[in-house]
C-alpha cells in the first residue's frame, strides 16, 4: 500500500495540482493585500473617507463604533465591508485567470475539426467517402 501511495503522490499531474495550489494560494494573499491596502483606501477616500473594512450592521442594541469594538464585544454584526472586499479580491483572481486562460489558448495549437462524417442516405451509417455501396445496409450510393 506504501508503494502504491508513493506511486500515485509521485505522478506528474498530482505534483503539479499540489504546485498550482501553493501558487494559487500565495497569489490569494498577494491579491487581498493589494485589495485592502492599495485598492480600497483611495476608492474609499473618493467616497467621503470610508474605510470598507470597518463597515457594518449591528445587530444588537449595545452600541459599537468599530468592527473591531463590536467583535471584541462579542456582538452580532454583519460585516459587509469585508464581504465587499472579498468580492472584489475575486473580481481580481477571476480576471486573472481569465487573462491566464486567454493566454494559454492563443499560445496552445488549435485542433483541427474532424471532417463532417459521411453517412448513407438510407440507413444513416457512417461509410467512407468514396463507398459506391453501403457497407451496412448495402444499398448502392450515388
Amino acid at each position: 500500500m506504501v508503494e502504491e501511495f508513493k506511486k500515485f503522490i509521485m505522478r506528474g499531474n498530482v505534483l503539479d495540482m499540489a504546485v498550482g495550489i501553493i501558487i494559487g494560494a500565495a497569489f490569494g494573499k498577494i491579491v487581498t493585500s493589494f485589495v485592502n491596502d492599495v485598492l480600497m483606501p483611495p476608492l474609499g477616500l473618493l467616497l467621503g473617507k470610508v474605510d470598507f473594512s470597518n463597515l457594518f450592521i449591528n445587530l444588537s442594541s449595545t452600541p459599537a463604533t468599530t468592527l473591531a469594538e463590536a467583535k471584541e464585544a462579542g456582538l452580532p454584526v454583519i460585516a459587509y465591508g469585508s464581504f465587499l472586499n472579498s468580492v472584489v479580491d475575486f473580481l481580481i483572481v477571476a480576471f486573472a485567470i481569465f487573462m491566464l486562460i486567454r493566454q494559454v489558448n492563443k499560445l496552445m495549437p488549435k485542433k483541427e475539426e474532424a471532417p463532417e462524417p459521411h453517412l448513407c442516405p438510407y440507413c444513416k451509417t457512417e461509410i467512407p467517402e468514396e463507398a459506391t455501396r453501403c457497407p451496412h445496409c448495402t444499398s448502392e450510393l450515388n
